[in-house]
């Protein structure tokens, strides 16, 4: 579809070339204009980017990030962090000079992560650093004890499928590009259970690793059982990866304790700049 639309619009192109696209049909200014009239403010845009990488507001950024990591930690929606980073960023705006700064009741998803662990017990202990994904579902009390089949995309997991029936699937998928990549991320636990697998561990979303899981959100589908699912790291699924490749079985106690709860209330944090010249403007 987004091929479709994309030849569609190239088509019109040369119809109104020169011309800005107005929903009233209506064309007050060409490109040339827009251009010069954009190169007019480089001297305020130099200003600004100057206040902030040598400036006053110097750093400012990589402060506030630091007082999330260190003192909020994580924050995920319906969370008590969330709430302490709302009401820090709320007063940082009002600190600012913002104007009408104030916040908007919200519902948003609540899920925790809770207790996790995973150790592989065949061919020898070793504890698997791993990060629940979101939205996932956590195992029984008692945790999941089962063998690994390792795979480096759906197409082979497909290809396997009866392999991986009661299989916990690890996706060795290197890193190619993030909006590639990250798929197995995303649908990765829907594919391994539609395959009849009980838990999926997916490497890292990420180029490079130190021993590190990335985490992210997941998404479940209709129809489908919902297993659990979690990232390691780069590290581990490459070492599963080659002990399966020499046809070493791999056995993975898995235990998480991931819960969803019903949607938490929060807030929208929001502030104006009025502007100099359109103030009554949004």
């Amino acid at each position: 579809m987004k091929c479709i639309f994309l030849i569609f619009f190239m088509n019109l192109l040369p119809l109104y070339a020169g011309k800005s696209l107005r929903r009233d049909d209506s064309y007050p200014k060409t490109f040339e204009d827009i251009k010069n009239e954009i190169a007019g403010y480089s001297d305020i845009a130099k200003a600004i980017i100057n206040l902030a990488v040598y400036g006053k507001a110097q750093n400012r950024s990589y402060e506030r990030l630091a007082v999330f990591a260190d003192t909020i930690g994580p924050r995920l929606s319906g969370m008590k962090n969330l709430d302490a980073a709302i009401k820090y960023m709320f007063s940082a705006l009002r600190e600012d000079g913002l104007e009408n700064v104030h916040l908007e009741p919200v519902k948003v998803p609540h899920w925790e992560r809770g207790e996790e662990f995973a150790m592989m017990l065949e061919p020898r202990n070793h504890s698997i650093a791993i990060l629940g994904l979101g939205s996932s579902v956590g195992t029984p009390p008692e945790g999941i004890t089962a063998e690994v089949i390792v795979v480096v995309s759906f197409d082979e997991l497909h290809k396997r499928a009866q392999e991986a029936k009661g299989k916990i699937v690890v996706y060795n998928k290197p890193f190619i590009s993030y909006g590639e990549t990250v798929r197995y991320r995303s649908q990765g636990a829907v594919e391994a259970a539609k395959v009849g697998a009980v838990a999926s561990l997916i490497r890292s979303i990420a180029s490079f690793s130190i021993q590190s899981p990335h985490t992210g959100w997941q998404n479940y589908q209709p129809g489908v059982p919902r297993i659990p699912t979690a990232c390691i790291s780069v590290e581990d699924a490459e070492m599963m990866s080659r002990m399966s490749l020499r046809g070493i079985k791999i056995i993975v106690h898995l235990k998480m304790g991931a819960k969803t709860y019903p949607d938490a209330p929060s807030f929208n944090t929001v502030a104006e700049i009025v502007g100099s010249k359109y103030p009554e403007q949004v």
